[in-house]
């Protein structure tokens, strides 16, 4: 076979471009077009009920947008009480430097101070002390004890000298080392006790200490 000129179609076929053009479609055709221009033509109206279905109805999409109501604000808090530091609630204050226990041995001497608790919770004196090393104290009452707020109490610190080599000569500024202890904190403070305690240490180391030899 040669490839000149087109190929005649065989015996029971039928050219595509020969086909004859379509005739008027059947009735069912023409309705069918029918309905779907009136779908087009009420699309939008249809879409909007059937959303307006959902809203009224109470679907998630109506959930999903309704705006939510502000929650209630919260009841405000008494604000709690601020516990002091045991030093911010104590004072210690000298007394008098002439009280003498019978029973204090030599070269010894005694004075009472007064503490003071002004606020907050009992405080508890667990340790005094003084910084000189010739020096050593004892306290009525011992240690330790507790004070509660808005009280005071009397203290007899007895003093003894054990080396007077080491004991100040004059004592300007002395002060007692005090460890106060609350249910906030345990604190040591030095408390300045002013001229009079000054005065009367001075003087009782004279008398104890003399001649200096020991």
């Amino acid at each position: 076979m040669s490839g000149i000129g087109p190929l005649e179609p065989g015996e029971g076929t039928r050219a595509r471009d020969g086909r004859p053009a379509a005739g008027p479609r059947p009735a069912r055709g023409r309705a069918h077009t029918a309905l779907t221009a009136w779908y087009a033509r009420h699309r939008r109206i249809t879409l909007a009920l059937l959303a307006a279905a959902v809203l009224l109805g109470g679907g998630g999409y109506l959930h999903a947008t309704r705006p939510r109501p502000p929650a209630p604000p919260p009841h405000p808090e008494r604000p709690r009480p601020q516990v002091p530091y045991p030093v911010q609630a104590v004072d210690v204050t000298f007394l008098d430097g002439r009280t003498t226990p019978a029973h204090t041995p030599p070269r010894s001497f005694s004075f009472t101070v007064l503490l003071s608790v002004t606020s907050g919770p009992p405080v508890t004196v667990t340790r005094v002390t003084q910084p000189y090393a010739g020096l050593t104290l004892t306290t009525e009452p011992r240690v330790p004890f507790q004070t509660k707020a808005g009280s005071a109490r009397k203290i007899t610190i007895t003093m003894h000298v054990t080396k007077c080599g080491k004991a100040p000569r004059n004592a300007s500024l002395p002060f007692l080392d005090v460890t106060l202890r609350n249910v906030r904190a345990i604190q040591e403070q030095s408390f300045i006790l002013g001229s009079r305690y000054a005065q009367h240490l001075s003087q009782a180391l004279e008398v104890a200490c003399g001649n200096r030899h020991m």
